[in-house]
């Protein structure tokens, strides 16, 4: 395939990793035991630092530092207003080192510069910005009971937060998580992705610069068997809150049984895109392009299941190949770079394993499809067409650069076939009608649906999904209902 390729102009070099300990208690340690594992650069396999592995031991110090920092800290006797102005004293520092923490990203997880730039950077303070200006604003209800009483609901922050995020937007989630947690006055302990844990770690050193009080915010990073499952386990946790797989999320809803622990999720996706034949045809192929490829495709709602009107279905595939095929990968370092390696070797055999299924299924691959280059997880971005609906590639989540296209006829029948998935993430549409737009947004189980337009996203907009795609909402007041815990006062007035 003649992908294109990236000129090398880079833009930065490789920033210094900072910090590779645990942090408990506003310390920075090593692991009881002594361990470490290595963090890998993606895009040239080799290793970049080795990084304190956390145990259930050093779980166990975190979530007990997370409760004391809860109970009898600084943090509880902090006005709602001061939490605030933490969360924007975090923004701030986290603009004032944005090439920085943008580098350590594209360092870790192999994401072009210029998207760690242009995009998780400024939704990572735009986040924490948002709920900087919700954490005076949490306010209960007065109720009108029968008799002589006085009644009112108070929202409270529900105590210690358990959060467990993968690797695809590493300092994205932990803004996800970390800001409408801090806003209801929780107190963190957060495992990071193995496979990405600098910038997290990088963010922890930003907060106690930004003056979080010890023990409000720690830092666990190991493996879900054992950090992760601790961490869920733990009797000192009341909630957990993890982006990842399903199978991992059906585990944690085991291990959380025991102490009943509150629970979120923000899981996988099959999305449907959903391209009619009145659509304005260059925004739709633009749209689907960047809703796949972009992150190289490992986007927990990336637009992966392409259902294309039969009247457009050979112009639209010829223009997507095209731009598929103009995609440049490379250095993600260098500004011209479109695409960069996927996250490491496992996510790596698992997509190519997907191109052969597709192949073997009797999908017809029109471009891509192969390793990209000698060296680094790279795979060309890939195009299936004559896709059918019972294919591996149609419906198993590939997080990866593999996009499947399939035909349909009538909108009744994309509506069905839309909803033929356990997934329930995300959607889109395009066409010029109204009214055909509202109803299938009206009629796609999924928790965001996208009218011309894919993935845009605010903090202001809640963000999940319908079915295996989660539970309960990220962003948006959604997000703070998930730290907080309702209670009701009634008073005798008599």
């Amino acid at each position: 395939m003649a992908t294109a390729v990236a000129k090398p102009q880079r833009a930065s070099s490789a920033p210094k990793v900072r910090q590779t300990q645990l942090l408990i208690d506003g310390k920075w340690c090593d692991a009881r035991s002594g361990k470490t594992f290595a963090t890998y650069n993606p895009a040239t396999e080799q290793k970049i630092a080795d990084i304190a592995e956390g145990d259930a031991a050093d779980i166990d110090r975190a979530a007990k530092a997370a409760r004391k920092a809860f109970e009898s800290g600084d943090w509880p006797k902090m006005d709602a207003r001061d939490r605030g102005k933490l969360l924007n004293r975090l923004a701030d520092l986290a603009e004032k080192h944005l090439d920085e923490l943008a580098a350590l990203e594209t360092l870790d997880n192999g994401k072009p510069l210029r998207d760690s730039r242009a995009a998780d950077l400024p939704l990572v303070i735009d986040c924490l910005r948002y709920y900087a200006g919700w954490a005076d604003k949490l306010t209960g209800d007065t109720i009108p009971i029968r008799g002589n009483y006085f009644c009112y609901t108070r929202r409270e922050p529900m105590g210690v937060a358990g959060q467990i995020i993968p690797w695809n937007f590493p300092l994205l989630m932990v803004a996800w998580k970390w800001a409408p947690a801090l806003a209801a006055g929780c107190t963190i302990v957060m495992k990071p992705a193995e496979q990405t844990p600098l910038s997290c770690l990088r963010f922890g050193e930003l907060a106690l610069e930004a003056g979080f009080p010890k023990g409000v915010i720690n830092i666990v990073p190991g493996y879900g068997p054992t950090a992760g499952a601790a961490l869920v386990k733990h009797p000192e946790v009341d909630k957990i809150a993890f982006t990842g797989e399903h199978r991992t999320a059906q585990i944690i809803m085991g291990d959380a049984a025991q102490t009943l622990k509150r629970l979120t999720f923000e899981l996988g996706g099959k999305s449907p895109n959903i391209i009619f034949a009145d659509a304005d045809l260059d925004a739709a192929v633009a749209g689907t392009e960047f809703g796949l490829f972009f992150n190289q495709g490992q986007c927990c709602c990336a637009g992966s299941r392409v259902f294309v009107e039969e009247k457009i279905h050979a112009e639209f595939v010829s223009k997507l190949v095209k731009r598929a095929k103009a995609r440049k990968l490379g250095d993600p370092f260098d500004l011209s770079t479109t695409q960069g390696p996927q996250v490491d070797q496992a996510q790596f055999d698992k997509i190519l394993s997907y191109i052969d299924k597709g192949n073997e299924a009797g999908a017809k691959c029109v471009t891509g499809g192969k390793r990209w280059g000698k060296k680094g997880f790279y795979i060309e971005p890939t195009v299936f067409d004559e896709v059918t609906d019972d294919m591996p590639i149609a419906t198993d989540e590939i997080f990866g650069p593999v996009l499947s296209v399939l035909p349909f006829k009538k909108i009744d029948e994309v509506i069905t076939r839309a909803n033929n998935t356990c997934y329930g993430l995300a959607a889109a549409v395009w066409t010029r009608d109204v009214g055909k737009a509202h109803r299938i947004a009206g009629s796609v189980r999924a928790g965001t649906v996208w009218i011309n337009c894919y993935d845009v996203f605010d903090a202001a907009a809640p963000f999940g999904g319908f079915k295996m795609s989660g539970i309960g909402r990220e962003l948006g007041a959604a997000a703070l209902h998930n730290y907080t815990e309702l209670k009701t006062v009634t008073m005798n007035l008599d």
